[in-house]
């Protein structure tokens, strides 16, 4: 239940309130974007009658909420959330462009790929340490190595790091190294994870499952928020259907459908949607018309011989020219990408990683 306090309402009062409403069984809840006169209350067992609420004192209103998610529902919280990334921010106007690898294979691929994409736009390095992969024969990553070399080389140029993690056993060493936790489409309903991920102070990045219903998928955000961390993003990365000719099916409805379910930030994953490098770039751009607040884009400065999805990674210059093309999308539909810094600022002489 959505319960806004009076405007008279002292913090004392609503301490009190919060108790009274704990003793009833409910559990109460705080979300950011739904300011500081409204609480979030979830029975935990027998529901409570909502008269009752509403005569208890520092009420103004209760309404119930119309999902099961609550927490992310956008009844609930009507702006829409903005989340910090150190001086990026997710959900406002600009559209953030995460790109670089699909794995990290070597230092000199990932300082490479990180130097392009971001004279290109990009303000967020991904790539991927710990790999779940189909096959136990494929390559699964070089693990806390290659977290190692994504923050260099995002310290480097001034970016963020966003990573998959795979299992709550890799939360220690993702949390030294990453800013965007990602959750991937295998781990969606990984509850253990999630419950964990619900504890840190780390924007968290879910994707949606490979066949996850929009429910499914935003329930899954609901156990990241329900454990206190707010800063869920929600990523599009294509969902199973019967179509052959590309990787998965990118379900653009589901940009607009959850701009309308819920308050959380939306991006867009085009390399897994379609694992076709030619279909990457008109996807893209649908994406941001359609409202994404965010692209992951896959990277390769040699994608046919990585070690990981090379069909679907651009090459360095294909991502400039999408970039380009990107900006004027943004620009049509009233938001905006970032530009590269000039040539000379992002192409640093530095060898690479250290020690």
């Amino acid at each position: 239940m959505k319960i806004t306090l009076r405007p008279d309402a002292d913090p004392q009062q609503v301490q009190q309130l919060e108790r009274q409403l704990m003793g009833l069984g409910l559990r109460v809840h705080r979300v950011p974007a739904a300011g500081d006169r409204v609480l979030c209350a979830i029975a935990g067992g027998e529901p409570v009658a909502m008269n009752r609420l509403r005569d208890l004192p520092g009420v103004a209103t209760v309404e119930a909420l119309p999902h099961e998610f609550k927490l992310a529902s956008r009844a609930l919280c009507p702006t829409q959330t903005r989340i910090r990334i150190g001086e990026l921010e997710l959900g406002g106007e600009e559209v953030l462009l995460m790109a670089g690898p699909c794995a990290v294979e070597s230092e000199e691929q990932v300082f490479q790929v990180a130097r392009r994409v971001h004279a290109a736009g990009a303000r967020v390095l991904r790539g991927g340490a710990f790999k779940p992969r189909t096959s136990p024969y494929s390559f699964q990553g070089l693990g806390v190595a290659g977290l190692k070399i994504l923050r260099a080389a995002a310290d480097e140029l001034g970016m963020a790091v966003v990573s998959e993690i795979m299992d709550v056993s890799q939360l220690d060493d993702c949390m030294r190294y990453v800013d965007i936790l990602q959750v991937g489409a295998r781990n969606v309903q990984n509850f253990t994870l999630l419950q964990a991920l619900g504890r840190v102070d780390r924007p968290v990045l879910l994707k949606r499952g490979l066949a996850s219903t929009m429910d499914e998928w935003l329930m899954s955000a609901e156990y990241v928020m329900s454990g206190g961390n707010h800063r869920v993003l929600i990523c599009e990365r294509g969902i199973r259907t019967h179509g052959s000719y590309t990787r998965n099916t990118l379900d653009l409805s589901a940009v607009p459908v959850a701009r309308e379910l819920t308050h959380l930030p939306i991006l867009v994953d085009p390399s897994h949607a379609t694992g076709v490098r030619s279909m990457v770039g008109p996807m893209a751009l649908a994406a941001v018309a359609a409202g994404a607040d965010g692209l992951l884009i896959e990277v390769h400065p040699m994608p046919d011989v990585a070690l990981c999805d090379g069909k679907q990674s651009l090459y360095p210059d294909q991502f400039d020219q999408l970039a380009a093309q990107l900006r004027a999308v943004a620009a049509a539909v009233g938001r905006r990408i970032a530009a590269g810094p000039t040539q000379n600022e992002s192409r640093v002489d530095t060898p690479g990683v250290g020690s």
